[in-house]
């Protein structure tokens, strides 16, 4: 009789657990992730890609000339080795 007792204890703490994750865990889910979302725009507030003083159209094409390239080739970057193959 007690391992029928122990059996079902086991099982209602089992459904009781899975009844209320099914309540609570969307409610903990949207919590992190406004908390994770404010993390993010709290870190990426300073960056923005477009410049807000010019008022473009939806689906205008913006190139922005300001980038600057540096020519790698003239850098050594290493030795060139020629491997050969042995039969």
């Amino acid at each position: 009789m007690a391992f029928l007792k122990t059996i079902l204890v086991i099982l209602l703490v089992y459904y009781l657990l899975k009844t209320v994750a099914k309540w609570f865990a969307p409610r903990v889910l949207s919590y992190a992730a406004k908390k994770t979302e404010a993390h993010f725009k709290e870190k990426m507030g300073g960056f923005s890609t477009q410049n807000p003083t010019q008022e473009e159209k939806v689906g205008d094409v913006i190139i922005d000339k300001n980038t600057t390239r540096k020519k790698s080739s003239s850098k050594k970057v290493g030795e060139y080795i020629d491997f050969e193959e042995i039969e």
